[in-house]
């Protein structure tokens, strides 16, 4: 798993690692992030990605660089990649150059911050809270694969209502544990 670690709340630079002092360590697989490290230098021809992608369905793909130079309203975009939100469908991201940091929530609602370099594929959940920043160097450039056609609809928190919100929950649940939801 890429290194991760709970944050601390200190105001300032999102950019920043965030790390609390002593650092303490993270699990997100425990959230059920997954996570493979990959040969990015040969991403077009790699076997092990086309494996991945076969295995688990990702069959539309695009890649994105975000850096001030090559993407539109750079600022806006970054603003809008750091609202904490959700989305439908699984979030799968392949590093192929740069660095940066996806926050998610824990169970306790904790922000754990995992960075991801060149070579790292994650995937996050649906449902799951998160949200992306770059670190201090500025810039990624990523693969996005998505199961089907790609949907680009985030859904700023709260979402608690959302079906595939209480689905990512629900699998959380250790056996045994039971789930308290609201009727309306």
């Amino acid at each position: 798993m890429a290194e991760a670690w709970y944050m601390d709340s200190v105001e300032g630079d999102q950019r920043r690692p965030h790390r609390l002092t002593p650092d303490q360590p993270a699990a997100p697989q425990e959230l059920g992030v997954f996570y493979w490290k990959l040969n990015a230098d040969i991403y077009e021809t790699d076997p092990e990605l086309e494996r991945i992608r076969k295995d688990q369905g990702y069959s539309y793909m695009d890649i994105i660089s975000i850096h001030k130079d090559t993407l539109p309203n750079y600022e806006e975009k970054l603003k809008m990649f750091f609202e904490e939100h959700l989305h439908l469908d699984d979030e799968i991201r392949y590093i192929l150059d740069g660095q940066g940091y996806f926050d998610v929530r824990s169970k306790d609602e904790r922000w754990i911050r995992i960075a991801v370099t060149k070579g790292d594929l994650i995937t996050l959940p649906a449902g799951i809270y998160h949200r992306f920043t770059l670190d201090e160097t500025n810039y990624v450039k990523a693969m996005r694969l998505f199961a089907g056609e790609p949907v680009w609809k985030a859904y700023n928190r709260p979402a608690d209502d959302f079906d595939v919100r209480q689905k990512y929950l629900a699998s959380l649940q250790e056996p045994g544990e039971r789930t308290v939801s609201c009727l309306r």
